[in-house]
């Protein structure tokens, strides 16, 4: 089974459009079906990804690694082979890349402390071109699967306007759809100090 043809079966199964592309109708109805813990009659997205990006996905969010995962397989359905390099972060880890190229050796390479980066709350992911086993820092391919990224839903750092992150990739909760990225980091904050979940 192809993975339109997973995507229309889920689609199928939600009572949604079932044009084989999963956007933000799909996947705001599949984040539905598992928050009301109804089950999907779909099968799952295969894992694909290599034991490294794995043990990055591990530490996500639920409503994320799937899509993490479908990214995966599209960019390689697409000839790009990508690795997922970072997944959630500690704010004593954000810190330390905070400090890089402001109180420690290195280039900037953030612009957000400990507690203001979504990869501090599991719903944000870097990802890695390679060539064989050659990363790629650059390269037209980031672009490539961005489309790829926002056609399943995820925001792309690449259209971001301060630092444009072309590795970054985010899933914003439905609750936050139409909140700017300051007030749903200050929720996110919130949450997590209280032990609320972040998707609920």
């Amino acid at each position: 089974m192809t993975m339109d043809e997973m995507i229309k079966s889920v689609q199928k199964a939600l009572g949604v459009q079932a044009d084989g592309k999963a956007g933000p109708e799909t996947w705001g109805a599949i984040y539905r079906q598992l928050v009301t813990r109804e089950p999907l009659t779909a099968p799952p997205v295969p894992d694909i990804a290599d034991p490294q990006s794995e043990k990055h996905i591990a530490t996500l969010l639920p409503e994320v690694k799937p899509l993490t995962r479908a990214l995966v397989e599209k960019a390689a359905n697409a000839g790009i082979r990508i690795r997922i390099i970072s997944g959630l972060r500690t704010y004593a880890e954000q810190d330390a890349l905070y400090a890089q190229g402001r109180t420690s050796a290195g280039n900037i390479v953030t612009n957000a402390r400990g507690g203001y980066s979504n990869h501090n709350f599991g719903i944000a992911f870097d990802i890695g071109v390679f060539e064989g086993n050659r990363y790629l820092g650059d390269s037209p391919k980031y672009k490539a699967v961005g489309v790829l990224g926002e056609e399943l839903g995820l925001e792309w750092g690449g259209n971001w306007k301060t630092i444009v992150d072309q590795p970054h990739f985010q899933l914003r909760p439905v609750w936050a759809l139409n909140l700017p990225e300051r007030q749903m980091l200050a929720e996110f904050r919130q949450r997590l100090s209280a032990g609320t979940a972040v998707f609920a």
